[in-house]
């Protein structure tokens, strides 16, 4: 048992993580600029005065709130400097200052940024935490600094992991596509997706082990079938490859007209976060897909409780909302 602080608490992960810690019998202290049914206190991460005034007594913190990559189009480089920066470094220090057991850090895979861009005509990129970030926007730039912000609380005697996160968010993807956007969620499960609930259960273990690591960066996707053997051939034709793994699940998505991605650019590699933490996802490609060809669905019931909330208030365009 513990006490806990979650940031960004009104967000899908926010939410999904004080709903699964309430469950549990935890309790939870939800902060969010946003007011929501799982937010206990509204207010930023960037005041200094708030983030010392509620993490006392609190034993883990679980920061996520941030401006997200659909943000890059509607904030401006400051909002996200102020927040993904200023603010990480408020909750750092205020941590430190309550003595809390750890903080965990909800990053991404899109920090990796530039370096998963192939070259052309070359294999697919794998992608496990030796690869070093290119910029390639404000949102990635910002967590980079956020999770460097991390490693140094942590040589001040902090403990904190960093979790970069694959794609979890229900809506269509910002690259538009003319796949049948079902079978292209859970064809990602295979290289770059992982379900919301098994992103939960990676901060819960990392919240529990960071005192023992002091400092980690963990790749959170689904377990890929795939070995850097694989990439030549992936980035040529990802379909045979797939259809040679999978033939029974490929003739039934093929019964249903949905098409599989003709490429793949790059590959998650989640070994060391599986070795280190313990972490066991439940939800990959062979689940998945067995589960959306059942049920039509391919979300976990938590997943599918949290929803859709999009990014926006308003239309801007693709993550909006439903």
């Amino acid at each position: 048992m513990g006490r806990y602080l979650v940031t960004g608490s009104s967000g899908h992960l926010g939410e999904a993580l004080v709903r699964t810690l309430v469950d549990a019998g935890q309790d939870v202290v939800g902060i969010d600029v946003l007011a929501g049914a799982f937010t206990t206190v509204t207010g930023s991460v960037t005041d200094g005065a708030l983030m010392d005034e509620h993490l006392a007594g609190v034993d883990h913190v679980l920061h996520t709130a941030t401006l997200h990559k659909p943000h890059v189009g509607s904030h401006s480089r400051q909002d996200f400097v102020d927040v993904n920066v200023t603010g990480t470094l408020t909750v750092l220090t205020a941590a430190a200052r309550a003595g809390v057991k750890s903080v965990v850090f909800t990053s991404s895979t899109s920090t990796f940024g530039r370096a998963m861009t192939p070259v052309p005509g070359g294999p697919a990129i794998w992608v496990d935490e030796s690869v070093r970030p290119q910029v390639k926007n404000i949102y990635g730039a910002t967590k980079v600094a956020a999770e460097d912000l991390c490693e140094l609380a942590a040589l001040d005697g902090l403990p904190v992991v960093v979790l970069k996160t694959s794609r979890f968010f229900p809506e269509r993807d910002d690259v538009q596509t003319d796949a049948h956007d079902t079978a292209l969620k859970v064809t990602e499960f295979l290289y770059r997706r992982v379900d919301l609930e098994d992103v939960v259960s990676a901060h819960r273990l990392a919240a529990t082990q960071a005192p023992q690591i002091g400092f980690g960066r963990y790749i959170i996707s689904a377990p890929t079938p795939f070995a850097p053997g694989d990439l030549t051939d992936l980035a040529r034709d990802a379909s045979s490859v797939v259809r040679r793994r999978y033939p029974d699940l490929m003739a039934r998505f093929e019964e249903k007209g949905w098409p599989m991605p003709p490429t793949f650019d790059r590959v998650y590699d989640s070994q060391r976060a599986r070795a280190d933490l313990g972490w066991q996802p439940r939800y990959d490609f062979v689940t998945v897909a067995e589960r959306v060809l059942a049920t039509g669905e391919w979300r976990s019931d938590l997943a599918l409780r949290v929803g859709w909330k999009g990014y926006h208030g308003k239309p801007t365009g693709v993550y909006t909302g439903p």
